[in-house]
């Protein structure tokens, strides 16, 4: 146990600092005028992957930087190009701090492509944006190698800026276009890399009238922010968000956060002799603050704020700016209104808890299990921010929609992993953790370490299977409802109904249930939990649970 135990201390660590038709399979001799695709830039050529039967086309360019520099710039159109691009190996992600320290590249921006080895043409199109708080992460955490099939799709996976090169609100930087002066430069990625899908896609295969956005964890939430944007009117047709929620900044707030962070590189460089000079300064529309800013390297830039923890107040992003988001956010009553599918874990929490300061130290040694105070801490936490976070991630979203969204929302919730007798191993520590849902789509996992075998059992593969199921049917006509799957029924805010995704050991266990549970419901019983005293409770309070996306009714309880 203490080595699993290790293994799975290990793992975290590395992760968080993220119709039926008779087609024609392309024979061998055909691939090479297959891999070879004529793209608005001019020629690519891809890969056959033979083990999964998909072709792919990799680092493919979807914007450039304006006049060599992208940095808090609007990406612009790629450049057209003489000879056959390399599309046959991944490109580096943006550049970000990792546990190696800094990798990637400040570059252009590029996306992968994959897709079915079949002559099928009019696919339905699956647009991925990977996790990692908007700080971290790339286009190959999840490769569509080993779904592309099961969906029947095209599957695009974009890389895009992360960190302060991707949002930063400070005053000296707004002197671009309206959309720059946004701050969000992420957003403006996304926006471009799906200007490129609609241009460029059907030389794949795939339909340009029918693509779903779909994101997980940070990308989940940037999916449910381009529902409000302007920006992203008639580029998408399905949205998915995997644990996603609703999260956006104030833009005021964030410009005194960046400041106060990029304030000890101030002091550092001697150009303010105090941290209190050079927030100041940073505030200040001046130029000499915009000059400064431009020279920093990225790899200072990067390593900023690290330490966020889906703590919005740590890294500010998605600003109410007025342009690229209303300034009256999710309270708006113009969308982008698409179908649309939301879903979570039951025990969202539990990883970010193993890799709190408070208890990560106690995983790899096996504290956490061995010491009784520690052991009922962390099941504390892990419970009620878990339940807080499955809220927070779909049914809290859908209750903020309604009323104003028209289209249909379906939400599930993934709920193995939390049974002990089915999922021992992993039921020890994470139960149905953040990111349950993508062992049941790829293989192998990056949850590798720390799953075990449990996804391998016949009930898991069966319960992946209904899952690509209901994907499949959801990517090619906006409803997962197909023969064969237990009904899914959309969300309505008087039955609250949701898809509880489960399985045992031989087969997989899916239906709808209700889940009406409050917020408020949830703080009352944190308040009537006798399992830790009230003096370490409000410390979790206070340290572990605050700041969180989802923890809003537990920091109003301290005015925060």
């Amino acid at each position: 146990m203490k080595n699993y135990l290790l293994k799975i201390f290990a793992a975290v660590m590395l992760l968080l600092c993220s119709a039926s038709m008779s087609v024609k399979v392309l024979a061998e001799e055909e691939q090479n005028d297959v891999l070879i695709r004529n793209i608005a830039s001019g020629q690519i050529k891809g890969n056959l992957d033979s083990e999964h039967n998909v072709l792919e086309w990799l680092g493919v360019q979807y914007a450039k930087a304006p006049e060599g520099e992208l940095r808090w710039k609007a990406p612009q159109p790629v450049d057209s190009f003489e000879s056959v691009f390399d599309a046959t190996k991944a490109a580096e992600p943006f550049v970000q701090l990792s546990r190696e320290g800094l990798v990637g590249t400040e570059g252009d921006l590029n996306l992968d492509i994959v897709r079915p080895n079949t002559d099928e043409e009019n696919l339905p199109v699956y647009v991925f944006l990977h996790g990692g708080n908007n700080q971290t992460g790339h286009a190959q955490e999840i490769k569509g190698n080993t779904f592309a099939n099961d969906i029947n799709a095209v599957y695009v996976s974009i890389n895009y800026r992360l960190g302060a090169l991707g949002f930063n609100p400070l005053a000296a930087l707004k002197h671009g276009t309206d959309e720059e002066n946004s701050g969000n430069f992420t957003l403006l990625d996304i926006a471009a890399a799906l200007d490129w899908v609609q241009d460029n896609i059907a030389a794949f295969g795939g339909n340009k009238d029918n693509v779903t956005l779909v994101g997980f964890s940070a990308g989940g939430r940037d999916v449910m922010a381009t529902l409000i944007s302007p920006i992203f009117a008639g580029k998408f047709h399905r949205a998915i968000s995997y644990s996603g929620g609703m999260t956006l900044a104030d833009e005021v707030e964030s410009q005194q956060i960046f400041a106060k962070a990029i304030a000890s590189l101030v002091v550092e460089d001697g150009v303010k002799a105090t941290e209190e000079e050079a927030i100041e300064w940073l505030l200040q529309d001046e130029q000499e603050v915009a000059d400064y800013l431009y020279g920093l390297s990225a790899e200072r830039l990067a390593g900023l704020m690290g330490n966020a923890g889906i703590r919005m107040s740590v890294f500010p992003h998605l600003y109410k700016d007025g342009v690229v988001i209303p300034k009256e956010g999710f309270e708006t009553d113009k969308f982008n209104d698409v179908p649309l599918m939301l879903i979570t874990g039951t025990n969202e929490f539990s990883l970010f808890s193993a890799f709190d300061a408070y208890f990560g130290k106690h995983v790899g040694d096996g504290m956490i299990f061995n010491d009784e105070k520690l052991s009922k801490e962390f099941a504390y936490v892990r419970k009620y921010g878990g339940a807080l976070y499955r809220l927070s991630n779909t049914v809290d979203s859908a209750r903020m929609l309604d009323g104003k969204y028209q289209s249909p929302i379906y939400i599930s919730e993934i709920s193995y992993g939390d049974n002990v007798e089915v999922t021992p191993k992993l039921n020890t520590l994470l139960g149905s953790f953040h990111g349950v849902f993508e062992p049941l789509l790829q293989t192998p996992s990056n949850y590798a370490d720390f799953i075990a075998d449990e996804f391998e059992t016949d009930g898991a593969k069966k319960l992946s299977e209904t899952f690509k199921g209901y994907l499949k049917a959801f990517v090619a006509n906006g409803n997962p409802n197909a023969d064969g799957l237990p009904e899914w029924q959309q969300w309505t805010a008087a039955e609250s109904q949701v898809l509880q995704l489960d399985a045992d050991k031989d087969k997989s266990l899916v239906e709808m249930i209700a889940d009406k549970e409050m917020p408020a419901d949830i703080i009352e019983q944190m308040l009537a939990d006798t399992s830790i005293d009230e003096e370490t409770k409000e410390m979790l309070h206070k340290s572990v649970l605050n700041g969180r996306w989802f923890s809003q009714p537990i920091d109003a309880m301290y005015g925060e």
